[in-house]
Order: C-alpha cells, then sequence, then structure tokens
C-alpha cells in the first residue's frame, strides 16, 4: 500500500507540504510550507521558533531568498537599516548547499523499512490507512503514513517520532496549478548584502 502511496504522490504535477516540528525538550522547533511542482518550481517558507524566517523562489535554474531581520541577525549580520528585511537574493539554483536551509522543490516518495498496518481514520474529512513504518536504521524512531482510501491512493499526512522530535506533515492542493512569479525588480539586492 505505501508503496502504492509513493508512486501516487510522485506522479503529482504539484503538491502543497506544510510542516510543523516541536522538539520534545526545549522548546525548539519550526514551520514550513513547500508549493512545488515536485521537479524545478517551488515556493518555500519556513520559520524557527526564535522567529528565524527564510523565503524562496525557485524557477528553474535561479533561486529567489529573502531571510527576515531575525535570520540575518542571528547569522551575524549588522542590521542597520529599521523595520523588516524586505529584500530577495537571486542566486543560481545550482549554487545551494545542503546547510543552507532551502528547498530543492522535489519529493523522495520513496518507501522504507517495514510497514504495518495500522487502523482506518479520517484526515481532513478524508477516509485514511494508517501504516507505521519502523526501521532499523533510525534506532526506534516511527513514522506514521496516513494514505487516502478513496481515490487515488495520495499520502495525505506523515508523523514522525523520536526521542527529540515530534514532525507533522501534511499534503494537499494535489495537481493545484502553481501560481509562481519572480519577485519586482525593485525588491531585488545585491547578494553580498546576505553574505
Amino acid at each position: 500500500m505505501l508503496d502504492d502511496a509513493n508512486k501516487a504522490m510522485r506522479g503529482l504535477d504539484s503538491v502543497t507540504i506544510d510542516g510543523v516540528s516541536t522538539a520534545t525538550t526545549g522548546g525548539g522547533g519550526s514551520t514550513s510550507r513547500l508549493t512545488t511542482d515536485l521537479k524545478s518550481r517551488c515556493t518555500f517558507r519556513t520559520t524557527s521558533a526564535n522567529g528565524a524566517g527564510l523565503e524562496q523562489i525557485r524557477i528553474g535554474k535561479t533561486d529567489y531568498v529573502r531571510p527576515n531581520r531575525t535570520y540575518l541577525k542571528l547569522a551575524g549580520h549588522e542590521m542597520t537599516r529599521k523595520g523588516e528585511q524586505k529584500y530577495w537574493a537571486k542566486k543560481p539554483a545550482d549554487a545551494a548547499r545542503p546547510d543552507d536551509g532551502l528547498s530543492a522543490c522535489t519529493g523522495p516518495f520513496a518507501s522504507f523499512g517495514i510497514a504495518k498496518k495500522g487502523g482506518r481514520i479520517h484526515v481532513g474529512g478524508l477516509p485514511a490507512m494508517s501504516l507505521i513504518v519502523t526501521d532499523k536504521a533510525t534506532k526506534g524512531d516511527t513514522y506514521t503514513f496516513y494514505v487516502a482510501t478513496r481515490g487515488k491512493p495520495y499520502i495525505l499526512k506523515t508523523v514522525y517520532r523520536s526521542a527529540d522530535f515530534r514532525t507533522v506533515t501534511s499534503f494537499s492542493a494535489f495537481n493545484k496549478p502553481l501560481d509562481l512569479h519572480a519577485p519586482a525588480k525593485a525588491d531585488i539586492a545585491d547578494t553580498s548584502l546576505f553574505e
């Protein structure tokens, strides 16, 4: 069932993915939203519990990235201007590094570990089956996938639990048209402002 769900997800033309990650101790965490064609066009926004935020628009080979004021301050930038940081940096998409916090617009949607059926449940009003996945490589962490049982077997939600974090990821807007535009030229700054 999970193989069929991952295959259905890989076949999507677009999807919106919302994530909420919460630390079990210390109060840390983050939220994110990715709307993507699962190839090379997407919008991404993430905000940490400390208020640091990052926005991204990727259109083909170009990234537009906008960190907020808190993000820049925590990264060591001197903020001489008052008010919120509104400018975008324009960069080649292939210059992105894994530690940049940017999205590649893609989704792995690949099965792993051992899946066992849980129970029937409704997610956002849609009937679904829960699948509990464990993997030796994750040392006791668990993933619960909620797969639609009506229509295409899309993954509607996943819940990841570890000793340190709980992450809930929701999927919606399946195959909805993407409305992506580059920022206005007046809102694009020299990338040196963010380096």
